[in-house]
């Protein structure tokens, strides 16, 4: 099928009024189609979405639905194959690599399941890390707030091996929300934790994402979390099935 087969592409979403306010990132018509050994595989087909500032999202979906290739993108860590993804009004890719990076380093924070966390460093100086990078004055007395708005004022000094998974996950926390991001970007932050582990951390990112006004975009297959949410956007097969 062509990218630009009217009768195949879905419904799109209407036009938004001129009296409403710009949305913080908006995915405009997003394909995504990679070649494998069998030829053309289309992952996301005519994704078209707006987040508004200070709202909560999940995006659900069966695995291979499409779901993390499309935070992906809006990360702008992969690109479309077409279509656009604008943040706070910036065409992502008509940038650079080196500008969309410093972009991400503005506007976005990461949360993964993985936690991701330098193995090297202490939980103060991963928080430490992202402002650093940005050459933010203070770096040491943020970080260290952070990490007691998280409940790790106690735990400074720990590295990442001598950490329970949620410890970790605070850490990554209070590294995303550290430089008062825009964006939050979360793909399945409690995939790895217990339940009540994983409430808790839930309930952080929610406290601290309403405290910050952060707009929270996050992947899960959990149905209490995605319910949480201000919207849920259901992908099936690469396409945008419902948003409720």
């Amino acid at each position: 099928m062509s990218f630009s087969d009217p009768a195949a592409a879905p419904a799109t979403a209407p036009a938004a009024s001129l009296d409403e306010p710009a949305p913080i990132i908006a995915v405009e018509h997003v394909y995504k189609t990679v070649s494998d050994a069998a030829g053309p595989l289309t992952i996301l087909r005519d994704i078209h979405i707006r987040f508004a500032a200070r709202e909560t999202a999940a995006i659900v979906g069966a695995s291979g639905s499409g779901k993390s290739t499309l935070l992906s993108i809006i990360a702008g860590l992969d690109k479309p194959s077409q279509g656009t993804v604008r943040l706070a009004g910036q065409d992502m890719f008509v940038l650079s690599e080196d500008e969309r990076a410093a972009l991400r380093a503005q506007k976005i924070g990461f949360v993964f399941q993985s936690f991701q966390l330098m193995a090297h460093m202490n939980a103060l100086e991963n928080v430490m890390l992202p402002l650093e990078l940005a050459g933010a004055s203070g770096a040491r007395a943020q970080a260290r707030e952070m990490l007691e708005r998280v409940g790790l004022g106690q735990r400074l000094k720990h590295y990442p091996r001598v950490l329970s998974g949620g410890e970790q996950q605070r850490v990554a926390l209070a590294r995303a929300f550290v430089v008062q991001p825009a964006v939050l970007l979360a793909d399945e932050p409690t995939g790895s934790l217990d339940f009540a582990t994983g409430e808790t951390i839930m309930a952080l990112i929610m406290s601290l994402n309403q405290e910050l006004g952060t707009t929270l975009v996050m992947v899960t297959h959990d149905a209490q979390l995605a319910a949480r949410c201000h919207r849920r956007i259901t992908i099936e097969a690469g396409q945008v099935a419902s948003i409720v």
